[in-house]
């Protein structure tokens, strides 16, 4: 984190309003982005709006309410499309068929990223309340799917259409598709802030090199 001078006092940021302030509109504005989008994805995206019943879900892996559909261009030049799918693993599909393990792992992280925040950052470090913000959006995004529909709805898909050359794969997906996964914006959330978070830790450091060459060429 960034050296205070002699005169500065550190202030955790758990002790700062503002620090507080800048969290919680992060969250609750990723959160509803992520919800609000699921939602209406869900309904518009499909011929007919997907019904999803969470005691179904749960009693089958195989069973799946989304009927048949053509992904629906979102940006031209195949760029992006909407696609409806239910996820039973993490990000892009990781660990499939591991609800309780995820929606465990997702609380443990979340006290995580308070700690991080209220104990590890100081009231001025605001790129890294952003970036925490984020984080916990994402998280509380797809947390709320697993629990309360019992598994997570996705619908982004990067690259509709554009293979691998020469009839190559990713390793256990044989669709050949430069990008085969479908992701949500709690995914989103999630990766631009672990991005932030890191520019912020190399930013941090800069100062503290910077006065180490310093004293070590007086």
């Amino acid at each position: 984190m960034p050296e205070r001078t002699q005169n500065q006092i550190f202030v955790r940021a758990y002790q700062s309003p503002m620090a507080w302030l800048v969290l919680c509109c992060v969250v609750a504005a990723g959160l509803s982005a992520d919800l609000v989008t699921k939602h209406l994805a869900f309904e518009h995206v499909a011929p007919t709006p997907v019904v999803l019943e969470r005691d179904a879900l749960l009693a089958s892996s195989y069973f799946d309410p989304i009927p048949q559909h053509n992904g629906v261009e979102a940006l031209p030049w195949s760029l992006l499309d909407f696609h409806l799918v239910l996820n039973q693993g993490a990000v892009f599909g990781i660990g499939p068929n591991q609800r309780a393990f995820f929606i465990i792992f997702t609380f443990i992280a979340l006290l995580i990223g308070l700690f991080v925040f209220g104990w590890l950052t100081s009231d001025q470090n605001t790129l890294a309340h952003v970036a925490i913000g984020l984080i916990l959006a994402g998280g509380l995004g797809n947390l709320y799917d697993r629990i309360l529909i019992g598994r997570v709805r996705d619908f982004l898909h990067m690259f509709p259409d554009v293979d691998l050359p020469f009839g190559w794969s990713w390793p256990g997906n044989s669709s050949g598709e430069v990008f085969p996964w479908i992701f949500n914006i709690a995914d989103v959330l999630l990766l631009s802030g672990m991005g932030l978070l890191l520019i912020h830790a190399m930013i941090s450091d800069q100062p503290a090199t910077t006065e180490n060459q310093d004293n070590s060429a007086e």
